[in-house]
């Protein structure tokens, strides 16, 4: 029996936080081609936040009265209905901020809007977890290729720490409402079309990207991870990883593992440029499907 749950009708109103980022411009642009009914939301720091083309709120996610206000409709030309929340703002990455900075940020942050959603009795979000609970850069080999959401999380730094955190964060929040949905997807390194002319750089080290399993995310295939999410209406708190179907490599998957993590447990055959992150749970579950290559824009021969 299949663990695919039908899908509903993506919501009709949906806030975005972090809606100026990489991941947030396309998720916004995204769900509004979608025709979705989009407000989006950031602290900007040196963007025009008119650029994320449509409504949009300047918001502090670490002070909750902003958060409910947003979340509630309670703001002048923003009012209506919240039906869903797709929570993506965060300090990006670790090593960006001190690490006390970085947890106190995305740890409120994200609490807010947890707690926000529920006040105002939004019963779906969808948030970004991130590929860096398998235990990035993976210093430690991975227990297994390609690696799952089998495993319990590993972090390896504060960043790190606090998305496992929201993880287990989630599944409370799930337990006191049973109605709730929520979504966790653990993106892996974003990327724009613009970046990918660096991809065949990285053929000459292997060691350059095993960090990650020389995993990357498409930002459109992510926006689109993210639509597929809204649509989940299984309650409850899950989470997914969220990669591309192939590596950044031109070399074979099989070939780095045997180089770079020659004593880790290889679980089934291996396609030419198979993703080491397995977006299998998503493509059964969610119903995801990566549409894009970093190999469509770059020549590799």
């Amino acid at each position: 029996m299949s663990d695919q749950v039908p899908e509903s009708p993506v919501p009709s109103r949906v806030v975005v936080t972090g809606a100026a980022g990489k991941l947030g411009r396309a998720v916004v642009a995204h769900l509004r081609e979608a025709g979705v009914d989009v407000l989006a939301l950031d602290r900007a720091s040196g963007r025009d936040p008119r650029e994320v083309d449509g409504k949009f709120l300047l918001v502090d996610l670490t002070d909750y009265g902003q958060v409910v206000e947003a979340l509630t409709g309670g703001v002048d030309e923003h009012a209506g209905r919240v039906d869903a929340v797709v929570h993506l703002a965060a300090v990006p990455a670790p090593g960006m901020m001190p690490n006390a900075t970085t947890f106190a940020n995305n740890s409120a942050a994200t609490y807010n809007v947890f707690a926000a959603a529920r006040a105002a009795g939004i019963k779906r979000v969808v948030w970004a977890s991130s590929e860096t609970v398998l235990g990035l850069p993976f210093d430690t080999p991975p227990p297994y290729a390609p690696v799952d959401e089998e495993y319990a999380p590993r972090p390896e730094s504060t960043y790190s720490l606090n998305k496992a955190l929201e993880e287990e964060m989630a599944r409370h929040f799930c337990r006191w409402d049973p109605e709730l949905v929520m979504v966790g997807l653990r993106f892996s390194n974003v990327m724009e079309v613009e970046d990918y002319a660096g991809f065949p750089s990285f053929d000459a080290d292997p060691q350059l990207r095993r960090w990650n399993l020389w995993g990357y995310i498409d930002a459109r295939d992510a926006a689109q991870a993210v639509e597929r999410a809204l649509a989940h209406e299984r309650p409850g708190a899950d989470v997914f990883i969220i990669a591309n179907a192939d590596t950044v490599m031109s070399r074979s998957s099989a070939s780095l593992m045997a180089e770079v993590y020659p004593g880790v447990e290889i679980r089934r055959e291996l396609g030419e440029h198979e993703t080491l992150l397995s977006i299998d749970k998503a493509r059964r579950v969610l119903g995801y499907d990566p549409r894009h290559s970093w190999r469509d824009h770059v020549r590799t021969y």
